[in-house]
């Protein structure tokens, strides 16, 4: 696939995703229920949906949304969307960060900033260095997490997977391809350095459709094109939406 797909487009205000939040919330302090709910959301190896989690926990469905809406203004959990399959409304699902402090850490992200700016200064291409690196993260991505299970015949829905795991927020766009991006976890640095760390990001994802030979989805992400979000296409066949 080609990895030089990302939309040359800067940050402009009131336009992109909005920073991963920090997590607020201590196990400790949960309720048990919350604790429990947690736990269950964390055994899940695809993003799962509010009435599922009430059938594998026993709770209520609205206890389980209130829980569920704790747990993601504390960073503990991340609230996407199934693909759309057809008519109908897609449903909410919802995914664990997999930590209990901050999803970014300062370390991190300072380490991210001094990365991009170093592929920015020595690079001559180095929106395609980026992109490449990314791919390399997206395979071992997929090395690493459960595989896609085998009746879902759209390899798109591993990427929001993922995504959603990493804790972009992945939400429907409207259209099968489209995928808005909500929150971006290297924003800052992001702003800063557009065609370094987009770019990663798209290599990502390219990575992930690569491990799963997905050579029918073509990948092209436009950075801080949407109010509140990154918008990502992915398109099967021809390149036409769906």
């Amino acid at each position: 696939m080609d990895i030089d797909r990302t939309a040359k487009t800067l940050p402009h205000d009131g336009l992109g995703p909005a920073p991963v939040p920090e997590a607020a919330m201590s196990t400790s302090a949960m309720s048990t229920s919350r604790r429990a709910l947690l736990a269950a959301l964390r055994s899940q190896s695809q993003p799962t949906t509010l009435v599922a989690l009430g059938g594998a926990t026993g709770l209520h469905v609205n206890t389980v949304r209130e829980h569920l809406a704790a747990l993601v203004d504390a960073g503990l959990a991340v609230r996407g969307s199934s693909v759309p399959d057809g008519r109908g409304r897609p449903a909410a699902t919802y995914v664990a960060t997999g930590a209990e402090h901050a999803l970014v850490s300062s370390e991190y992200t300072g380490l991210a900033a001094a990365l991009a700016s170093t592929i920015r200064r020595t690079s001559s291409t180095p929106d395609r260095d980026a992109a490449v690196a990314g791919a390399e993260w997206g395979r071992d991505l997929v090395r690493r997490s459960p595989p896609a299970p085998e009746h879902d015949a759209d390899p798109r829905r591993h990427v929001v997977t993922l995504l959603a795991q990493l804790g972009f927020a992945p939400q429907p766009g409207g259209q099968p391809s489209t995928t808005l991006l909500t929150r971006c976890p290297l924003l800052t640095t992001a702003q800063a350095y557009p065609d370094v760390v987009c770019a990663v990001h798209l290599g990502i994802v390219q990575g992930v459709l690569d491990a799963d030979r997905a050579d029918d989805v073509s990948a092209e992400l436009f950075p801080f094109s949407d109010p509140g979000a990154c918008r990502l296409e992915l398109s099967r066949g021809d390149g036409a939406h769906g």
